[in-house]
């Protein structure tokens, strides 16, 4: 006779309709993993930009989501059931998680990370090593996603995988923003596939940006950036560039026409917003300066020969990538050292009811991820 199934008890930390605060702490279903699929108990979730603003802007973002919603993409924690068919996980695994429900193909509340239990699809989670706390791998999966995307992707920058044992390409990759989440992880993926990585961030960051593995920090902010990372670059070949954080994407493009490039590509990693955010008619302003800005820089780059294209975070999980990257090397990479958790987590409490003040205070997290232990 089989054991019987343990009753589980969920609550989740909803967004109960357009612009609402706080989230609304509630009970939430518990869900059983359906084939190749596992549930996760959450120990750790982290915030990220996206979560703030899909709150901030009401239906700027995912506005095929049903009211109330659960928000939240990182996780780290404990497998409690796994789903036909999956072998690389049981209960009791210490695991991270790149939760993926908001996303439109997915469109599952049960797949979000702000609550107790997570259903997962099996690609999009890793072993952790016993010495890495859930509160540092939380920190990981979006960024990670993010960055894979941009680097790996046909229409992206289409680098070769990364690899614990890297052999080295002889190029360069230009990573704008690298002491960002995205670019934290960037970094670290860009050198393991073999290239020489050239970054920006504020000079408090430079050791942070050179510990992942960047050969050459400059400060994002400084005048002549662009001409400092053009003389770096002198006698090599760049292979590209990722832009995360505005004025990337157009500095990225003037060093490339400074230099020899053999795939003049920029990987656009965050979107252009207005700073501060307008208090009224949000949605209009917001589409009309992501609009203009689109403008100007497709002429830019026809001007400039320089190609470029957004990233979707969350396209990994409908390609070979989310397994390639989640399945194959990051579990290894952390075993070995070969790859760590950036940028440093900052704990904002313990409970579903911490979340709110997290997402509040992540706009001014710098080189930090917000997390929450649950």
């Amino acid at each position: 006779m089989s054991a019987e199934k343990p009753t589980r008890t969920n609550k989740a930390a909803y967004l109960a309709a357009p612009k609402a605060k706080p989230l609304k702490i509630d009970d939430a279903p518990y869900t059983s993993p359906k084939a190749g699929e596992i549930t996760v108990r959450n120990r750790a979730i982290a915030v990220n930009p996206v979560d703030r603003i899909k709150q901030e802007s009401g239906n700027f973002l995912y506005g095929w989501l049903k009211y109330p919603i659960i928000l939240g993409f990182d996780l780290a924690g404990e497998v409690v059931e796994v789903g036909k068919g999956v072998t690389a996980f049981k209960p009791g695994d210490r695991v991270l998680g790149f939760a993926n429900g908001m996303d439109k193909p997915r469109n599952n509340p049960a797949e979000s990370a702000f609550q107790l239990y997570t259903v997962l699809p099996e690609t999009l989670v890793s072993h952790i090593p016993d010495g890495l706390s859930f509160e540092s791998a939380a920190a990981i999966p979006l960024g990670m996603a993010t960055a894979a995307c941009g680097l790996y992707e046909k229409d992206q920058l289409a680098l070769p995988y990364p690899s614990v044992s890297a052999k080295a390409t002889g190029k360069a990759l230009i990573i704008w923003g690298g002491s960002t989440s995205v670019g934290c992880n960037a970094i670290q993926l860009a050198v393991a596939s073999g290239y020489e990585v050239i970054t920006t961030c504020s000079p408090r960051n430079f050791e942070l940006c050179k510990r992942l593995g960047a050969s050459h920090c400059f400060d994002y902010s400084s005048p002549t950036v662009v001409s400092d990372m053009a003389a770096v670059l002198k006698g090599q070949t760049l292979a590209g560039g990722m832009a995360i954080g505005d004025g990337g994407a157009e500095a990225c493009n003037a060093v490339m026409q400074q230099v020899k490039c053999d795939n003049k590509f920029v990987a656009l990693a965050s979107y252009p917003t207005l700073n501060p955010p307008p208090q009224t008619l949000f949605v209009l302003r917001s589409a009309l300066h992501f609009v203009s800005w689109n403008v100007k820089w497709w002429i830019s780059c026809r001007r400039s020969g320089v190609r470029s294209k957004f990233i979707w975070g969350s396209s990994m999980a409908y390609n070979d990538i989310g397994k390639t990257l989640f399945g194959n090397f990051l579990p290894m990479a952390l075993e070995n050292g070969k790859y760590v958790a950036a940028p440093e987590p900052q704990v904002m409490g313990h409970g579903l009811e911490c979340i709110q003040e997290a997402v509040e205070l992540q706009k001014s997290a710098r080189a930090r991820k917000m997390v929450v232990t649950l």
